[in-house]
């Protein structure tokens, strides 16, 4: 049902975009780099948070990590991860799957400035084996989310000649 759910959200909002869908799980950062051919850097991941009485979704960086100390500057209170009982429950899709489209209960989401590094960028589009391809602009527009800086992002070694 959640991959049909994103499938009608881009049917309606931009039908440009494709769902594609893989035969390996792309569940993980790396497992969905591998099944998309992208640097892990480039999945664009879902996080479901709590901060307080309130659920969002921030989406980042594959390789990006969550910054507790900014989250909680932004918002006022330290985030809490959803229970993987409550994700589906929340957001409609089964983990490995959360996307900021086709969400069952309307949601605040934002897009963490790690995304702006990249041209496009792969998310999950509802299920274990599917994803997106799509600008990080664009995935922000689409989706009504606000640009914050939550994260830190792993520099990159650069190989030495």
């Amino acid at each position: 049902m959640s991959l049909e759910s994103v499938r009608a959200f881009f049917a309606e909002k931009a039908s440009d975009i494709q769902v594609i869908e893989s035969t390996m799980s792309s569940a993980t950062v790396v497992l969905a780099a591998e099944a998309y051919g992208v640097e892990p850097a480039r999945i664009a991941k879902t996080l479901s948070l709590r901060i307080g009485d309130r659920v969002v979704l921030i989406v980042a960086s594959g390789t990006a990590r969550m910054d507790n100390k900014k989250v909680k500057a932004l918002f006022g209170i330290k985030p809490k991860m959803l229970g993987l009982d409550e994700v589906a429950d929340i957001t409609g899709h089964e983990i490995g799957g959360v996307c900021p489209f086709g969400l069952k209960t309307p949601l605040p989401v934002y897009c963490d400035m790690s995304l702006k590094a990249f041209d496009i960028v792969v998310p999950a589009a509802g299920s274990t084996h599917s994803a997106v391809r799509i600008t990080p602009q664009r995935m922000a527009e689409l989706t009504g989310a606000e640009w914050v800086d939550v994260c830190q992002v792993p520099v990159r070694e650069v190989p030495v000649a």
